[in-house]
């Protein structure tokens, strides 16, 4: 029987082999893990498959992400969820399980999440014991070390898809009509401000992938995130930044602020901001106020309502100004809401699309276009989809000004 002890010990006999002067190809590599194995595997029997296993788990261990590797590579898992060493969860087809797999130690997780920091350029230890990174394919990363997390190492992965979904392809997985498809493409033409807000793991990163396809070539466009994780392949003027930590220091950090400043003098058409969760949003309001139409940008939210409110508390966290104020800057800045949500049969969907109207006594009015109508559910999937209301767009300024009109869009809606 395979334990961990027998692969700790294979690992040290590989690393005995293994010659430091120079670098060491993958082909050398396996050569070497396969003979260490089969070596080993004469005094401990194991099945072919077995042997094939566990001569890839080797191989991973020094090349990939050890154990985690056959996770990254399989498309069906979406989501990686160490909460220690010993105990891996991951999601598929949006289900949780808990894999009967772990690490040998906890020391070599620590490894492992210090390879996966420094490959980016990131620092994670005990006086900053907490991180967000990207794997080399786009993956998300998020690091929690003790003190912090109690129970050891902590790290999540968020993987993405190597191509990202079409509008298309998301209107045929049923998160959207249509119609709502080619409303929201009018609106992207004409260089509305649109805002998707959702709770954790709704698709905000990815809807705003799709609706990116929609931005016309010719414009110049400027990301800034955290973490890179956006996939913009349809402009081909592109800028992406991306936020810097600390050093251990404590110098050379470059916020989500400073880059969205920093863009402003790039020439940019359009600003996109991958997520907002403090006081770059002021920052963010004031790009879309200043001539950059067409900016987007995301947030987490309970809905359309609740992210106005969400919005307004982050501006005031960044400057000491009336509510009043605040609102009106949220109200100038904000054509669109688009409002995701994951239902209980784990499905992703688009549940509201709404106009920002303006200020109605004292409040952000918002006014839904379209709103999610459940009809039941069968076989334990949720039947519904988005439908129009009779609320009429009220802003159409932008829509004459690009030459485009309601009744195009509604036109293009059948046609795709």
């Amino acid at each position: 029987m395979l334990t961990d002890e027998s692969v700790l010990e294979l690992k040290n006999r590989i690393k005995e082999r293994l010659d430091y002067s120079g670098a060491v190809s993958d082909e050398q590599l396996t050569a070497i893990v396969e003979q260490t194995v089969f070596a080993w595997s004469s005094s401990h029997p194991l099945t072919a498959s077995e042997l094939a296993s566990l001569v890839r788990r080797l191989f991973h261990s020094f090349r990939g992400l050890d154990i985690l590797q056959p996770l990254m590579d399989d498309p069906t898992v979406t989501e990686i969820m160490i909460n220690h060493h010993a105990e891996i969860f991951i999601e598929r087809s949006g289900k949780l399980s808990l894999l009967p797999v772990a690490f040998e130690s906890r020391e070599r997780l620590e490894d492992l999440i210090q390879s996966i920091v420094a490959s980016v350029n990131r620092v994670v230890n005990e006086s900053s014991p907490i991180v967000d990174a990207r794997l080399k394919d786009g993956s998300r990363v998020h690091i929690v070390l003790p003190p912090i997390a109690l129970r050891g190492p902590a790290m999540t992965i968020r993987k993405f898809p190597e191509r990202p979904l079409s509008m298309n392809e998301l209107v045929q997985n049923g998160a959207l009509t249509q119609e709502a498809a080619a409303f929201l493409q009018l609106l992207t033409k004409a260089q509305y401000n649109i805002f998707i807000s959702g709770g954790t793991g709704t698709g905000k990163t990815t809807f705003l992938n799709a609706l990116s396809q929609y931005i016309p070539s010719d414009e110049r466009l400027v990301t800034i995130e955290d973490s890179a994780e956006l996939q913009i392949r349809s402009v081909p003027n592109l800028v992406s930044l991306e936020t810097r930590n600390a050093n251990t220091e404590g110098k050379g950090e470059i916020p989500i602020r400073e880059l969205i400043r920093a863009s402003l003098r790039m020439r940019p058409n359009r600003i996109i901001v991958g997520e907002v969760r403090g006081g770059e949003a002021l920052d963010m309001l004031a790009a879309m106020n200043t001539g950059h139409a067409g900016s987007m940008s995301t947030g987490h939210s309970n809905g359309p309502r609740d992210m106005m409110s969400r919005l307004e508390t982050m501006v005031m966290s960044a400057a000491d100004m009336p509510v009043q104020a605040i609102r009106k800057q949220i109200a100038s800045a904000l054509d669109i809401v688009i409002h995701l949500s994951r239902f209980r049969d784990r499905s992703r969907r688009v549940t509201e699309i709404c106009e920002v109207v303006g200020l109605e006594e004292g409040e952000i009015a918002t006014r839904p276009l379209f709103q999610f109508e459940e009809a039941g559910e069968e076989e334990g999937k949720v039947i519904g989809s988005l439908k129009r209301t009779a609320n009429k767009l009220q802003h159409t300024e932008k829509l004459t000004m690009a030459g485009l009109s309601m009744e195009r869009g509604w036109e293009e809606a059948v046609c795709l």
